[in-house]
């Protein structure tokens, strides 16, 4: 089969189109699905230049991609959530990485069948940002119904989903967001009517200047901006979940990412570093009466049903920005650099395969 890859540590301009080998079902639990679209995400280009090399070893060649929809074209003996023929999206796990190929291999627990009102192109956008957001959403000790949620980069592929989610799912009184200028008018077309109750220019206005403190109720932090909003948080309850500072060591070496054959765990230095560093943004949040924690997606097929639940309900919507065919490796670059600059897209980037 075809797939993106690289033979080592590499940047999106290194990216190339290479045959690897198909991958064959194996376990009983094994479900193998054609791909018919595959999103990018920061992790994968990043992981693929060799962010946490220092942290666990790769084999190369190196399959990209973690998130994929597609058609299942063969199930081991005890897969029982779904057939042959289904259409299904799904996160891949770290030990089976390699969704930007003609076809990808995992065990069943992290598929679910695609919403029946979503294309290809949409359900692969969903599954690793949503998945994020539902978990980091549920991270508040309380119910967040009627609460102010706080979720920087509103157009962003995790943070689009996250206002919808914080305010459908979760029942949230007021999202909060920032965009640039060109932005502003596209959150409503994009996201729908009433999902976002206040908009900041951050090219204009400080959110740390606008917002005023104490009155948010949890912040979702997308961009690794956790530390300058703590003094927005309600004392007392007030909680930011980050997925963009770093983790601690702790949960790094315990992490579905280090959960690959032949993973040599973290070395010891390095996960004493990023404990100290956890430990001092902990410090800062209690300085404020409020709680800090960076948070790893766990995937799960179950999320992901509750994630298609909210689709066909009307609740949950992909931002689709940026399009590349699979076979043009250039187009593919290209959206990949995007994604790892962070700089100019709207929502998920996505590869689109042809047969």
């Amino acid at each position: 089969m075809r797939g993106i890859g690289i033979t080592a540590y590499s940047k999106p301009d290194g990216y190339q189109l290479r045959d690897f080998e198909t991958p064959t079902v194996t376990s009983p639990n094994d479900v193998l699905i054609q791909v018919r679209a595959a999103s990018i995400n920061p992790v994968d280009v990043k992981k693929a230049a060799g962010m946490l090399k220092m942290a666990m070893r790769d084999e190369f060649p190196y399959k990209l991609g973690y998130d994929c929809s597609g058609v299942v074209t063969q199930v081991g003996s005890e897969v029982t959530r779904v057939k042959v023929g289904d259409e299904v999206y799904v996160r891949i796990p770290e030990s089976d990485r390699g969704s930007w190929c003609e076809y990808a291999k995992c065990s069943e627990d992290f598929v679910a069948l695609k919403p029946a009102s979503m294309s290809f192109r949409d359900a692969a956008a969903l599954p690793l940002a949503a998945m994020t957001c539902l978990q980091a959403l549920r991270r508040y000790e309380g119910d967040l119904a009627g609460k102010t949620v706080f979720i920087p980069a509103g157009l962003s592929g995790t943070g689009s989903y996250g206002c919808q989610i914080a305010k459908h799912i979760f029942k949230a009184g007021r999202v909060i967001t920032t965009v640039s200028s060109s932005k502003v008018p596209r959150v409503e077309e994009l996201l729908g009517a009433g999902v976002v109750d206040e908009i900041i220019d951050y090219t204009k206005s400080d959110p740390q200047k606008v917002i005023p403190r104490g009155s948010v109720d949890f912040i979702l932090d997308t961009v690794g901006g956790a530390m300058p909003y703590l003094s927005l948080l309600r004392p007392g309850s007030g909680k930011v979940v980050s997925i963009s500072t770093t983790p601690s060591g702790d949960q790094m070496q315990s992490s579905s990412v280090m959960r690959r054959p032949g993973s040599s765990g973290l070395p010891g230095p390095i996960r004493f570093a990023l404990n100290a560093l956890d430990s001092i943004r902990r410090y800062r949040a209690r300085r404020w009466k409020v709680s800090y924690e960076y948070m790893f997606l766990e995937p799960t097929g179950q999320d992901l049903e509750i994630l298609g639940q909210a689709v066909e309900q009307g609740q949950l919507r992909s931002v689709v920005g940026t399009e590349a065919t699979f076979t043009d490796v250039e187009a593919v670059r290209m959206a990949a650099q995007m994604v790892y600059s962070g700089k100019g897209g709207v929502g998920k980037a996505v590869i689109l395969f042809q047969y």
